[in-house]
């Protein structure tokens, strides 16, 4: 049993519906359009690191993106805000786990499990989209070869998970 599928189905409510709201993230990072899509067995180990779900700190995330998608010196300025939007992104859906541990699991209602849910997917959305606007900007002053592997290291989000 994968330790997602053991958070999701043993856990409480609260841990469940940040391992859900985590695993969708994976989904719509992976590429939402794409139901069928085959693993890339040339798939870079900062690729991987950077999808995994396990024990994995931001700051190791943003290392090995730094390194897979080859920041520049020239490009670190705007890089430091795609690590800064990284590291809000994480603190703020650590701040939710934090406050929905401490309302007792077993008290809780069926309709404010799915609030608890829609709290966590939000949070992962709003990330989302700050983050998005901070990489449009570094991904702007790429050059052509760089921006090629960027598209090449976001499409291979979220396949590690069959592996």
């Amino acid at each position: 049993m994968s330790s997602l599928t053991y958070l999701i189905t043993t856990r409480s409510p609260v841990i469940r519906s940040f391992a859900i709201a985590a695993l969708m993230g994976a989904t719509i990072l992976a590429n939402p359009l794409t139901a069928a899509y085959a693993e890339d067995p040339n798939k870079s180990a900062a690729a991987k690191d950077a999808t995994s779900m396990q024990g994995e700190t931001v700051e190791q995330r943003i290392t090995a993106l730094h390194t897979e998608l080859k920041i520049t010196p020239d490009e670190d300025a705007k890089w430091n805000d795609v690590a800064q939007s990284m590291r809000e992104n994480a603190t703020k859906m650590e701040r939710l786990v934090a406050e929905k541990q401490t309302h007792a699991p077993q008290e809780k209602t069926a309709v404010e499990d799915l609030k608890t849910y829609s709290e966590f997917a939000q949070a992962h959305v709003d990330g989302l989209k700050n983050l998005t606007a901070s990489f449009d900007t570094l991904y702007r002053v790429m050059p052509d070869d760089q921006k090629k592997n960027a598209d090449t290291v976001f499409q291979n989000f979220g396949h590690q998970a069959s592996n």
